[in-house]
């Protein structure tokens, strides 16, 4: 693969780094010179450090020289979103309220991503709390979407996959608690993944066992999002569901060999939703073309899709009530209005509503484990159309092809949010561009704990096309 040093994946950057090709210090550079030149154009960082970022470099530099032991992402910048804490570097959770907030230890997978070698340059763009599909907030404003200024970065990971579109850095730690990592993915023709519930462990969590938000990767190709997750994988006390789940070995299920012979996949075009783009539903279809000429065996989902939304919803906002309803008390007028406006809806839920949420929360959980029971993979679009316009509000209608559809979540990201509350691996991955050059995503489902397969499918899909080869023109 060649290209410009900022266009190279953290694959080869790796190789080239330990045979002394290419210099951390000059990576790290050229990974900053870029985020100054398009950050006032796609406003996609909350914080860089860069003096930080070459302190590191410089040490990554030495150990190269003096033949020490080389960590999996050694040299390598990335980034990570502003609600993942960093130790010393700013972590504001993309709140006013949390604007010099300065955290004292890093979460685990952001240590680990150290522990690996990998260089911290950045944190990125998040709505506040990271609470919905489109990334703005008072305190930095609107992340524009990378392929065009006019259309939204999706969210609520927005900064994250905009600046690994753009070629700032080729990693990025993101978060999806409904989509936040795989809506901007696609949105930006990235690959997203979120992984199966416990695999990165989520040490900031605060119900760590009622939990369905994620810590995850952005990366522009399936073989570095395997790097990412074989660094950040494995147990940690602080996280239940991540005690007994050893990782696997996810650079070799990476590696585009073989075909899929033997392996059965579900499709749906629709998971609730009424109405899919035309340029989606082409795109699709082309994709289960390639997954035939693979050697697959396609089925379509014949079974009724549960209301994952009003699910997903009680349990979220009553969620997000428990957090942030006494600070909305004393500083909602700093908050963003969307927040404060959902976390109002969760005033009517009692605590049996909550729990009858999570009942149905398992029942949805044993339904789609039964479609793996003669499936090895669920294959969807990752959205219902490409990416909203800029100023697109949280609580108006969307439009699809011209056509007003309905609210937001539930019209625009339906295929989303069931795998947050079953915790089933769901990696979004481009599958092509709509009639105005924006990406499309296709989203690879797979069995619980079973990430690697997600990956073996997501690489043999990757090399069977060429949209690798395409870059956003700024």
């Amino acid at each position: 693969m060649s290209g410009a040093l900022w266009q190279l994946p953290a694959s080869l950057l790796r190789e080239q780094i330990a045979t002394r090709k290419i210099s951390p210090v000059e990576l790290t550079r050229t990974v900053l010179d870029r985020a100054d030149k398009l950050q006032p154009a796609l406003n996609c960082f909350i914080t860089l450090v860069p003096e930080l970022a070459l302190k590191a470099a410089r040490q990554a530099e030495d150990d190269v020289m003096q033949g020490k032991p080389l960590g999996l992402l050694h040299g390598i910048p990335y980034s990570a979103k502003d609600l993942v804490n960093t130790a010393g570097v700013r972590t504001t959770f993309g709140s006013l309220l949390h604007e010099d907030n300065v955290p004292t230890e890093d979460a685990v997978a952001a240590a680990r991503m150290k522990t690996a070698g990998a260089i911290l340059f950045g944190k990125t763009t998040t709505p506040e709390f990271g609470h919905k599909a489109l990334t703005d907030a008072p305190l930095f404003g609107r992340t524009r979407n990378a392929w065009n200024a006019a259309r939204s970065s999706g969210g609520s990971s927005g900064g994250a996959a905009v600046a690994v579109a753009a070629g700032i850095g080729p990693l990025a730690i993101a978060t999806d608690g409904g989509g936040s990592t795989r809506i901007p993915a696609s949105s930006n023709g990235m690959v997203g993944l979120k992984q199966t519930l416990g695999v990165v462990p989520h040490s900031q969590v605060p119900d760590a066992f009622g939990n369905y938000t994620y810590v995850t990767p952005t990366t522009r190709t399936v073989m570095d999002t395997a790097l990412m997750l074989q660094a950040m994988a494995g147990p940690h006390p602080s996280d239940p569901w991540s005690i007994g789940a050893p990782p696997q070995d996810y650079l070799t299920a990476a590696r585009a060999e073989g075909d899929l012979k033997g392996k059965r996949i579900l499709y749906a075009l629709r998971f609730g939703n009424s109405r899919v783009a035309k340029d989606v539903e082409a795109a699709f279809e082309r994709a289960l073309g390639r997954f035939r000429d693979l050697g697959a065996e396609l089925v379509e989902l014949d079974q009724p899709i549960p209301d994952v939304e009003a699910v997903w919803k009680v349990i979220n906002h009553t969620t997000w009530r428990a957090r942030f309803d006494d600070m909305i008390r004393r500083d909602g007028a700093r908050m963003t209005p969307s927040l404060v406006r959902q976390v109002a809806m969760a005033l009517d839920w009692t605590g049996a509503d909550y729990q009858k949420a999570m009942f149905r929360r398992a029942e949805i959980f044993r339904l789609i484990q039964r479609w793996f029971d003669t499936a090895d993979y669920l294959v969807t679009p990752t959205l219902a159309r490409t990416a909203l316009p800029i100023d697109q509000d949280l609580f108006e209608p969307i439009t699809i092809d011209g056509i007003e559809v309905g609210e937001l979540r539930r019209n625009f990201f339906p295929y989303c949010m069931a795998f947050n509350i079953t915790g089933h691996p769901a990696l979004t991955i481009c599958n092509g561009y709509d009639s105005e050059g924006l990406p499309i995503g296709l989203q690879i489902v797979g069995r619980f704990r079973d990430d690697a397969s997600v990956l073996r499918a997501a690489a043999l899909y990757e090399a069977s096309e060429d949209w690798l080869r395409q870059w956003p023109d700024l």
